[in-house]
């Protein structure tokens, strides 16, 4: 590995460093918090509903998470006030769970969830379709979860984070959607947030070095229109992302290690 690393450092592509690669144990640690990440969504799953407000989400996954003996990795991050990122229809992410969201029939929601347990973490979000919802709504939340499995199957050991980017850009051209820019995958497990960043649009043999025992997560956010978004004024924490717009948006969120053969998901 070391020499395949330095063989392309030495042609000037970015790599990882050590802290990056991380060991066995850590993989384990990092697993066992995906448990818990998906018992949360799980939980998630068998109780949302139309006329649920997001509040009852947040409270929802607190307690599943810590009832396992985990830390929501949300709660009170740079200012962020709840346990879940609950980002309906046009809001893209970081939705802040509130009393007066209250989910209709024909919405879509994405979930987000991060969990801690004994200092590792795990990352992952699902979207959710309210009832029945427009053709147009359902098309969306599908596209949007094939790209995360054209970035996953895109990424390869020894292969770059440019051609998860351009293999999910390609996917969602052919629907004509916009891919978010400003926001973006990442490496995680020792922290909430570490390199690489992992775009979702871009050109193959572009960005940093994927080396077996990396973990980061990949999560296309898909926007029917425009990739264009802003942070909602009327947000008094500065969190809500939404769609320039105002159309919908998808998104979803697997934490993943790469091995020798391919990406495996810690958050199934």
């Amino acid at each position: 590995m070391d020499k395949t690393i330095m063989y392309w450092e030495n042609k000037g592509k970015l790599v990882p460093t050590r802290e990056l690669i991380k060991t066995p144990e850590q993989i384990e640690g990092i697993r066992k918090a995906g448990v818990v990440n998906t018992a949360v969504l799980d939980a998630v799953a068998k109780e949302i509903k139309a006329g649920m407000n997001t509040l009852e989400i947040d409270q929802i996954c607190r307690k599943v998470c810590e009832d396992a003996g985990a830390i929501p990795a949300c709660l009170n991050y740079e200012g962020f006030p709840m346990s879940v990122c609950t980002s309906i229809n046009e809001v893209v992410c970081h939705g802040i769970p509130k009393e007066e969201d209250v989910l209709e029939e024909g919405d879509i929601i994405n979930v987000d969830f991060t969990t801690i347990l004994d200092g590792y973490y795990a990352d992952a979000s699902r979207m959710f379709i309210i009832g029945k919802t427009t053709p147009e709504k359902e098309q969306l939340v599908r596209v949007a979860k094939e790209c995360l499995e054209i970035g996953m199957e895109a990424a390869k050991p020894y292969g770059f984070v440019g051609d998860i980017g351009h293999a999910i850009e390609k996917h969602c051209k052919k629907y004509g959607y916009g891919i978010v820019r400003d926001l973006a995958g990442h490496g995680v497990g020792l922290k909430f947030h570490e390199e690489p960043d992992v775009e979702h649009y871009g050109h193959c043999g572009t960005g940093m070095l994927l080396v077996p025992g990396m973990v980061f997560t990949i999560e296309p956010m898909i926007n029917m229109g425009t990739w264009k978004v802003f942070i909602d004024a009327d947000d008094p924490y500065g969190w809500e992302v939404i769609t320039e717009d105002e159309l919908p948006s998808a998104q979803w969120e697997h934490t993943l290690v790469m091995t020798e053969h391919g990406v495996e998901i810690l958050t199934y």
